[in-house]
């Protein structure tokens, strides 16, 4: 095969093949946590993450209550009118990235809208929702 038809199988495969997600490592860790807490976990669906996003808790909040329904978009905090970066990553690249904010707006948050901590579960859904948000 002559080079020229090497770049072009190439760029055909390339085109065609899934890429993988990138990797994330607070993903990857909450990916190990579950693996210990569920011996039958499959994996987080970012379908389930939305769900998660959307849902409507308790104190009568969402995730979009503050955040908007579309995860790209800059929101405000419902009782002070703070503004609030973008969630998705693909709109601020700063989500997801260091661990202590990761925990601490997970702690805030899950509690602010479920009254109860996040599941292992829901938060890997979370992120991976968010992560797939283009």
């Amino acid at each position: 095969m002559t080079q020229n038809k090497f770049v072009v199988l190439a760029a055909v495969a390339a085109s065609i093949l899934p890429l993988p997600a990138a990797a994330n490592p607070i993903l990857d860790g909450l990916t190990a946590q579950a693996k210990q807490e569920n011996a039958g976990f499959k994996g987080f669906s970012a379908d389930a993450g939305r769900k998660v996003y959307t849902t409507i808790g308790p104190n009568q909040l969402s995730c979009a209550s503050c955040h908007t329904d579309n995860p790209k978009a800059a929101g405000k905090h419902t009782k002070t009118n703070k503004p609030i970066d973008p969630l998705a990553p693909a709109a601020n690249a700063k989500r997801f990235t260091d661990q202590a904010q990761v925990d601490k707006w997970f702690k805030r948050n899950c509690n602010d809208v479920l009254t109860r901590a996040c599941t292992t579960q829901e938060k890997g859904d979370f992120m991976t929702y968010l992560m797939s948000v283009k």
